[in-house]
């Protein structure tokens, strides 16, 4: 995004307009997975609904335990007669029909507390995303009709009001493959959870991003897999859906051109920017001016860096660290031929 200063702005009917759009700065930001992820777990969290089995669960029936000597386990017993039940095992969580081990309460901690500006970076970096075509293609979208990544329709669409007419404008734009591929998606959900009001499951489409609803809300909601979000109060929660990068996002002309405003107010807060404008450490490394200071250049050819010796090994290089050394170690042989001599002398002496 940092190469091109300007976006192209089309029209309903996919034709390029004569306005273009400045790039927003927040497309420069760095792109941090990890962060997204970690911020995304959290926010996530605090959607959730409680949940938990009922307190007397388990336990509605007059068992007793029989106690020693009728050669039985000691577990509670159902009372009575005349059925299969009576004298059945209760309460324990290994028996049948009884009760959970440590049941599942109402005041579990849900919620997550996510620094402030942990969820703003995440957000920034999860709309930086949006803007780079393989994230995109990468995260299932099919984008490849569309005439550039990010894609900013002009603000005539927020004034849609009618579905036929949402649909036409996303394939007039190219994003009528995304649609489609979301409707051949849905399928039924495997598990108890197509019994609690979710039964099928399907793909994320395409994400429009307005400034000012004048019946584009409506317009998209019964369009399979098609969102909407107000640029002021975009979520990462729709920019990221689970946790992955690169959501297929249609942007109006007024709304990427608030991006700027929004993220400026943002008190104390900056918007992230890359530590190297380069990230292709490879070439920086091998380019010639690196090299010369790490080689100095020759006539013909560049000369190796002089191999390390060790000094600990290499009689050279502890000379060149240290000259005292071979002074010192000459000294300690001289030191011990002396004493060698005077034994000897000695031994002789004896003799």
């Amino acid at each position: 995004m940092s190469a091109r200063p300007q976006i192209t702005v089309y029209s309903l009917s996919g034709e390029t307009s004569s306005s273009n759009v400045v790039v927003p700065a927040i497309f420069k930001a760095p792109i941090r997975t990890d962060i997204v992820h970690s911020v995304w777990t959290g926010v996530a969290k605090n959607k959730r609904q409680a949940y938990a089995v009922a307190s007397n669960a388990g336990e509605q029936t007059s068992a007793e335990s029989w106690g020693t000597g009728r050669a039985v386990a000691r577990i509670p017993r159902v009372g009575g007669g005349g059925t299969h039940r009576s004298g059945q095992a209760a309460f324990g969580n290994m028996c049948r029909g009884g009760r959970l081990f440590a049941p599942t309460k109402v005041w579990r901690k849900w919620h997550v507390k996510v620094n402030h500006n942990q969820k703003r970076y995440a957000t920034a970096s999860a709309i930086a995303a949006t803007a780079v075509a393989p994230l995109v293609l990468a995260r299932g979208h099919r984008a490849e009709k569309i005439p550039e990544v990010p894609l900013v329709v002009s603000s005539e669409l927020e004034t849609i009001s009618k579905t036929k007419d949402a649909v036409a404008a996303l394939k007039a734009v190219g994003a009528g493959a995304d649609v489609a591929r979301v409707i051949k998606s849905k399928t039924l959900r495997a598990g108890q959870g197509k019994l609690r009001g979710r039964r099928f499951t399907q793909r994320k489409g395409p994400l429009v991003v307005y400034a000012e609803d004048k019946g584009l809300v409506k317009a998209f909601k019964n369009i399979p897999g098609v969102e909407t979000a107000n640029v002021k109060s975009l979520s990462l929660l729709q920019l990221a859906p689970g946790s992955h990068l690169g959501r297929f996002v249609i942007w109006t002309e007024s709304a990427i051109a608030l991006l700027d405003d929004i993220w400026a107010s943002k008190s104390g807060f900056s918007l992230p920017q890359d530590l190297i404008s380069n990230s292709d450490l490879k070439s920086i490394l091998d380019s010639s001016e690196i090299q010369a200071a790490l080689r100095p250049a020759n006539k013909n050819r560049q000369e190796k860096a002089p191999q390390k010796k060790n000094p600990l090994k290499n009689k050279e290089a502890l000379l060149k660290l240290n000259p005292y050394a071979g002074v010192k170690k000459t000294s300690k042989v001289e030191k011990k031929d002396v004493a060698t001599n005077k034994v000897l002398v000695d031994i002789l002496n004896q003799e």
